[in-house]
């Protein structure tokens, strides 16, 4: 059975709606969000002229795209996992921990991309 609610164009303005607050509440309550959005503003002319064609680019900026969007990821299950309680939890901590792991592999991911495209 379909959820209710809207379809088509109103659906899609609802969600584009929805992931603007998304970004603006990261960007007010996240500092590890706001750092890789500046690294990720700062490293795309960077890209732009280091690269030789779109192939390039789209490895540079898109493994740059991809750390902001594990830390938005992990950024939301740290909020959950906030919500539900203060208290301290073996699970609570092992979600958050994970979270932060796969930031660290998009970091590494991003990291061995660029090497690779500029150093091979």
């Amino acid at each position: 059975m379909p959820k209710p609610g809207k379809t088509g164009i109103g659906r899609i303005i609802d969600a584009t709606g929805y992931s603007w607050k998304g970004f603006r509440a990261a960007f007010k309550h996240e500092a590890a969000f706001r750092q890789e959005l500046f690294l990720l503003l700062i490293m795309t002319p960077v890209a732009l002229w280091l690269g030789d064609d779109g192939i390039e680019y789209a490895l540079l900026i898109g493994s740059l795209l991809l750390v902001l969007m594990v830390e938005l990821l992990n950024s939301a299950v740290e909020a959950v996992v906030d919500r539900i309680g203060p208290e301290q939890h073996t699970l609570a901590g092992r979600a958050k921990d994970i979270g932060s792991a796969a930031v660290f592999v998009a970091f590494v991911n991003a990291t061995l991309i660029w090497l690779f495209v500029l150093f091979v």
